[in-house]
């Protein structure tokens, strides 16, 4: 067990890394965005667009948040109760 989590921290900090040394330029936009902010740029009175992508991705993150904290949080209290009925004698 202890030697798949290790494989598996590996993982995740190679991959950490390769996305944050090497990051590809991406576009977070759906298609309608993209012609909003197309139509948007013709017109001299026209928002600021220059936050959108950003806006997006950070959107996006906060569902993934939530979702990893919650397992998180049950993984744990999982662990602390098979630690507590193991330390009584399974009784």
């Amino acid at each position: 067990m202890k030697k798949l989590a290790i494989v598996g921290l590996l993982a995740l900090v190679v991959s950490l890394l390769l996305s944050v040394l090497a990051p590809a330029p991406a576009q977070a936009q759906c298609t309608l965005c993209k012609t909003q902010l197309v139509a948007g740029g013709q017109d001299k009175d026209s928002y600021d667009t220059t936050g959108l992508n950003k806006g997006i991705v950070y959107l996006m993150a906060i569902p993934y948040l939530l979702i990893g904290s919650v397992g998180f949080f049950w993984y744990r209290h999982t662990n602390q109760q098979k630690k507590k009925k193991a330390g009584h004698g399974g009784v």
